[in-house]
């Protein structure tokens, strides 16, 4: 199990006019329960696990989470989400998908399931379990025009939390190969005399990138850097 902190102060007005982006705390958590490893022909396919008040798990995160993993020189093979829904048609819709990892034995009897998944090389399947909301906020920035011009005035500061869980299912052994947990807790400000400048705080992008990250080395079994 492995631990990263990166945390921050809120710092007072003035010093936040200084600062090119918000604050960011993240933690990260890998829980692993099997050894992992993945050759040059296999693939890793991200799937979303959890539904929140009736949406999916933002695709625009499933799709940022491939993106990094096949980045880079050491990047993994990534199979596109939806062209794997769409071979598989419909095996992994979110009405028939296996919900544990005891259902995946079952599922590969199923006709032509276990040749289209070996066709692709798929070797994991990481669900991605969580969202990014906004828990906190305050200030107040009010804007006027007149006459002989207009401008803003006030301190705004918002924070969101991005907590995302994957797990990662080895399709070799039918298993379970462990979890890897991301929660990135970002503050935005808003200052204004005259002109808003809003530094923000990208939350999701950095649990993007961080749970990306660790979600390599858990399956490569390297160390993070």
């Amino acid at each position: 199990m492995s631990k990263l902190f990166n945390t921050a102060k809120i710092p007072a007005v003035l010093v936040a006019a200084t600062l090119a982006s918000g604050c960011i705390t993240s933690t990260v958590i890998d829980a692993r329960t099997s050894e992992t490893g993945i050759g040059d022909n296999e693939s890793v396919v991200i799937m979303a696990k959890s539904y929140h008040l009736g949406n999916e798990t933002e695709a625009k995160y499933i799709r940022c989470i491939e993106d990094n993993l096949a980045r880079g020189r050491s990047g993994l093979n990534v199979i596109p989400h939806q062209e794997f829904v769409d071979s598989l048609f419909p095996w992994f819709e979110p009405r028939t998908a296996p919900a544990e990892t005891k259902n995946l034995a079952k599922l590969m009897d199923r006709p032509g399931v276990a040749e289209r998944i070996a066709e692709q090389g798929v070797r994991y399947i990481i669900w991605l379990d969580g969202d990014t909301d906004r828990v906190a906020g305050g200030g107040s920035l009010s804007c006027a025009a007149g006459p002989g011009g207009g401008g803003c005035f006030g301190f705004a500061w918002w924070q969101n939390d991005a907590d995302y869980d994957a797990s990662v299912w080895d399709l070799q052994g039918l298993e379970s190969a462990g979890t890897v947990s991301t929660d990135v807790s970002g503050t935005s400000f808003m200052p204004a005399l005259v002109i808003p400048l809003p530094f923000i705080a990208r939350t999701q992008s950095k649990a993007c990138k961080t749970l990306a990250d660790h979600l390599h080395n858990f399956i490569v079994q390297e160390e993070p850097a």
